[in-house]
C-alpha cells in the first residue's frame, strides 16, 4: 500500500467513525456531510468523491460496521482459550445485540435508497456471514458439539431461532443479561430437550448416568 492508499483508507476510517456516532446518536435525516466532514477534519468534497451522497455513506458506513462485528466474532473463534459453547454463547449474545441496533438504524434509510440497500444487505448475508457461518459449523463438527452430517443450512437455521430467542430476551429486559434465561438457552441449543449432553473434557453423557 502506498502513501496514497494509506492517506485515503485512514480518512475513509475517520468518516466512518464519525458518521456512525453521528448517525446512531442524531438519526440519519438530521445529520449533514458538512457537519460530518468537520468532525472528521475533512472537506464536504473528500466526502462527496469517496461515497458520492449521503446516502450512499450511510450504506457504506453500515457494511464497514458489520465487517468489524464479524472481526470480532472471527477472534471469538480462534480464542484457544475459550470452549465451543462460551464461543458460540458470545457470538448470539453479540449478534442479537447488532441485529435489535441494525432494525432500528435500517429503518431511518431513504425510501429510495431501501432496494439498494436490501441487495447490499443480501449480497452480504450470502457472502461474508456464509463464510462465516461455515467456519463457525466446521469448528463445532472438529469439537464433536456439532453433528457431522447436518448440514449449514440447518445449523444456520437452528443457530438463528435461538439467536432470536436472544434477541427478545435482549428487548424484553433492556439489557440482554438475563442470565439465567440465558444459560438454560444455551444448554438447550447444545443438548435438546433429550437429556444428552457433553462433560467439561468432551466426553458424551446421558440423564441416565
Amino acid at each position: 500500500m502506498n502513501g496514497f492508499e494509506r492517506r485515503k483508507r485512514n480518512k475513509t476510517e475517520q468518516i466512518f467513525d464519525v458518521a456512525f456516532r453521528m448517525f446512531s446518536q442524531y438519526g440519519f435525516s438530521k445529520v449533514s456531510v458538512n457537519e460530518i466532514a468537520e468532525q472528521a477534519n475533512v472537506s464536504p468534497a473528500t466526502i462527496y468523491n469517496y461515497f458520492g451522497t449521503k446516502e450512499r455513506l450511510y450504506i457504506d458506513m453500515l457494511r464497514h460496521w458489520m465487517d468489524k462485528q464479524l472481526a470480532r466474532y472471527e477472534a471469538i473463534l480462534l480464542d484457544s482459550v475459550l470452549s465451543f459453547p462460551e464461543k458460540t454463547k458470545r457470538i448470539m449474545l453479540l449478534e442479537a445485540g447488532n441485529v435489535k441496533f441494525l432494525s432500528d438504524e435500517l429503518g431511518q434509510v431513504p425510501h429510495s435508497e431501501q432496494g439498494r440497500l436490501a441487495g447490499m444487505m443480501e449480497r452480504y448475508a450470502e457472502e461474508k456471514v456464509g463464510a462465516f457461518f461455515r467456519h463457525y459449523v466446521a469448528l463445532g463438527k472438529r469439537e464433536g458439539y456439532v453433528r457431522e452430517e447436518l448440514p449449514d443450512e440447518v445449523a444456520a437455521i437452528y443457530f438463528t431461532m435461538y439467536k432470536n430467542e436472544l434477541e427478545r430476551l435482549w428487548s424484553a429486559d433492556g439489557s440482554g443479561r438475563s442470565d439465567r434465561h440465558i444459560e438454560r438457552l444455551m444448554e438447550l441449543f447444545f443438548y435438546g430437550l433429550v437429556g444428552q449432553s457433553k462433560d467439561g473434557d468432551g466426553g458424551e453423557r446421558s440423564s441416565d448416568d
